[in-house]
């Protein structure tokens, strides 16, 4: 029988079974799932949902999911200049690209034409496979606001946001 599973629950929730999604399947409200347990879930979720590692999601039967991401390819580029950093997120935020961001570095999903333009801009781009968990944007974190990531404009790209 499958699972509907349509809320969040609270992280002091017994966990029952996990979930484990790259981030694009994270940013999918609505869709049908396997379980790592290999049980078959349909997440329904409010429109605009991103999941994010370590979310616990309760289904109609009461049992609880924890969200894991899974490792996927990237594009991790790396400076010690600011200045640079800063121009490398600038540019790839003009391009609507998801970006994880951290001390002299900034991370997108694998693309040889991103890594390209990295590389173009002075830093030092590595490919490597790791867990991605970009930035949520602006106002990820307000009150009842912390899983409705998106941004709202009607027009479409080819790539996730």
């Amino acid at each position: 029988m499958q699972r509907l599973i349509e809320k969040f629950t609270g992280r002091e929730a017994s966990v029952h079974d996990s979930l484990t999604l790259a981030f694009e399947q994270r940013q999918k409200s609505r869709q049908r799932v396997v379980l790592d347990s290999g049980r078959e879930a349909a997440l329904v979720l409010p429109p605009g949902t991103v999941l994010r590692d370590g979310d616990l999601l309760r289904a109609e039967d009461a049992s609880v999911v924890r969200v894991q991401a899974a490792p996927e390819p990237v594009v991790t580029a790396r400076t010690a200049d600011p200045l640079r950093l800063a121009r490398a997120c600038y540019h790839l935020g003009n391009r609507h690209v998801a970006i994880a961001i951290g001390p002299g570095w900034v991370r997108c999903l694998h693309d040889h034409v991103l890594a390209d333009m990295l590389q173009q801009l002075g830093l030092t781009v590595h490919e490597e496979t790791v867990v991605f968990e970009p930035e949520g944007g602006a106002y990820a974190g307000a009150p009842g606001g912390a899983h409705h990531h998106g941004h709202g404009h009607g027009h479409g790209h080819g790539h996730a946001h």
